[in-house]
């Protein structure tokens, strides 16, 4: 995770402090890329825990194609609580834990003007992937402009590639909001667990994850806990298990994922900019 950490340090001395819609404020850079081999490892953050459990959780929902906060707490995962509750969305929801048409739903079911009949992007670039392999077009979209006010958050990630060479799948992923302390460790981790997941449904080994962060920023309360994660020597990376039974994205389960010899330093706690 030097690349990450890289970056991180970057920021912090390189950084234009701005003021942001939170009205905490942010230092900033446009424009930094990170590249991911994982079969040097399974890219999770070593100087502090990450909380995989999470990850796996939400990646899971976001394949479910759901909107329901309650669905993701129920399975132990809390990120989109202040999301859900924010004064900005609670008068826009439909239904007590309703997030609208988030990540999820804009991959499982983008609405077509054009026909009734939702569209899979995530489906249509897992078939493209095995039909026609070498097609620059399996990519999945979140940017939905005529959806976003109906999204408790519009997209931070809001775009993946995949990239077939060699007999291994590699995944690019452009994040135009990137908070570097709490949210991209989690969203690194993230989007190499599902490069993971689809290359083992379409029987390819895995190459890279690219990671593009358009608006990098360390929030200003977060300087302190930035600091004191630089000061820590990183640690061996864990190794990504996943059930080879499985063959659809869809089948997935969360005793399915799991890290093989995963040790980090302590957790780092941070408040979350809403």
């Amino acid at each position: 995770m030097k690349q990450y950490l890289e970056a991180l340090q970057y920021v912090l001395n390189n950084g234009v402090d701005r003021p942001d819609r939170t009205g905490v404020g942010r230092r900033a850079i446009f424009g930094v890329p990170m590249r991911f081999n994982l079969a040097e490892g399974f890219p999770a953050v070593t100087t502090k825990k990450l909380a995989f459990n999470a990850v796996k959780a939400e990646l899971l929902w976001f394949l479910m194609g759901s909107s329901d906060n309650k669905k993701l707490q129920e399975m132990g995962c809390h990120i989109w609580d202040a999301n859900a509750e924010a004064p900005y969305w609670k008068p826009k929801a439909e239904f007590e834990g309703d997030l609208g048409r988030v990540y999820g739903v804009q991959w499982r079911s983008w609405k077509s003007p054009y026909t009734d009949q939702p569209i899979d992007q995530l489906k249509k670039a897992i078939e493209n992937i095995k039909n026609n392999p070498y097609d620059t077009r399996s990519l999945v979209s979140a940017w939905n402009p005529a959806e976003l006010e109906m999204m408790a958050l519009p997209p931070c990630h809001l775009l993946y590639h995949f990239f077939v060479a060699n007999n291994k799948l590699s995944l690019l992923m452009y994040q135009r909001s990137c908070d570097m302390f709490l949210g991209v460790p989690f969203n690194i981790a993230s989007y190499s667990l599902l490069l993971s997941m689809v290359a083992q449904v379409v029987g390819l080994g895995v190459g890279e994850f690219v990671h593009i962060l358009g608006d990098a920023h360390i929030y200003l309360n977060h300087f302190e806990q930035v600091k004191e994660q630089l000061s820590r020597v990183p640690l061996a990376p864990p190794k990504l298990w996943l059930n080879p039974e499985i063959k659809d994205i869809d089948k997935f389960a969360m005793d399915d994922i799991k890290l093989i010899d995963y040790q980090s330093h302590p957790p780092i706690k941070a408040e979350m900019a809403v």
